[in-house]
C-alpha cells in the first residue's frame, strides 16, 4: 500500500473476522452474514482495482454499500414503521459496518481518480462521506483537498490539505498539493491587490481629467 495521500492507495482494513458472540438476527439473513457479504464485495473490488478494472471495482464497492445500507441505523431509523423491524446492531457489528463503509467510500474516491476524465465533484462527495464518519481520515482529507483545488477552491483545498499534512507531515503527495493551493492563493491575493491598486490610482486621474475638461468648456478653473 502506498502513501496515505496517494491516489493509488486503497483501504482494505476493517474489523477482524467476526465470531459468534453477540450474534443477532436481521430479516432474511443473519446480521453477521450480511456484514461478511459486504466485506467480500469490498475484497473483490480491491482485486478488480489492482487489475485496473476500475468500473468493476466501483460496482463491487457500491454493492457492498447497498448491503450495509440495509443495516445502517442512520438509514433504517428514518423509515421506521414502513417495513420489518431491524434488530439493533451490537457495538462490534456497528464498528464492522462503519469500517467497511469508510473503506468503500475511500476506495470509490481512489477509483474515480484513476479514470481518464476525473469527476472531482464525485471525488469530493465520497471523501466528505468518509470525513463525516472519520473526521481525521488522512486519505479523505487529501482527496477532498485535491478535489477542491481542481474545482478552483484553493482556500478549502488548503484547509483540508493542511489538516492532512499535520496528520502525516512526510507525505509527499499531500505536501505537493498543499504547496499548489498556497501558490494559487498567493496569485489570487496579488491579483486582488493589483486590482485595488489600479482602482484607487485611477480615481485622481479621472477627477483631474474631468477638471481640465470643465476648464476648457467654461474658461474657468473648477
Amino acid at each position: 500500500m502506498e502513501d496515505a495521500g496517494g491516489e493509488e492507495s486503497l483501504d482494505a482494513q476493517g474489523a477482524a473476522k467476526p465470531g459468534c458472540s453477540g450474534h443477532r438476527q436481521a430479516p432474511g439473513k443473519p446480521v453477521w452474514s450480511l456484514l461478511e457479504e459486504a466485506a467480500h464485495m469490498k475484497t473483490e473490488g480491491n482485486a478488480f482495482y489492482r487489475e485496473k478494472n476500475i468500473r468493476s471495482a466501483i460496482g463491487r464497492y457500491h454493492r457492498a454499500l447497498l448491503i450495509l445500507r440495509s443495516l445502517d441505523s442512520d438509514v433504517t431509523s428514518s423509515v421506521k414503521g414502513f417495513g420489518p423491524e431491524i434488530t439493533a446492531l451490537t457495538p462490534e457489528q456497528e464498528a464492522f459496518l462503519r469500517n467497511t463503509q469508510v473503506d468503500c467510500y475511500n476506495n470509490i474516491a481512489a477509483c474515480l481518480l484513476q479514470k481518464q476524465s476525473v469527476d472531482y465533484a464525485r471525488v469530493r462527495e465520497y471523501s466528505l462521506r468518509v470525513l463525516q464518519l472519520r473526521p481525521g481520515n488522512v486519505k479523505a482529507l487529501y482527496r477532498a483537498g485535491l478535489a477542491a483545488l481542481e474545482m478552483g477552491d484553493a482556500q478549502t483545498a488548503k484547509e483540508y490539505l493542511s489538516q492532512a499534512c499535520r496528520e502525516q507531515p512526510n507525505d509527499v503527495s499531500v505536501r505537493k498539493h498543499l504547496q499548489r493551493a498556497e501558490e494559487k492563493l498567493n496569485r489570487e491575493l496579488q491579483k486582488e491587490k493589483a486590482m485595488y491598486r489600479d482602482m484607487f490610482s485611477s480615481g485622481p486621474k479621472s477627477s483631474s481629467a474631468e477638471g481640465i475638461s470643465q476648464t476648457n468648456r467654461t474658461g474657468e478653473a473648477v
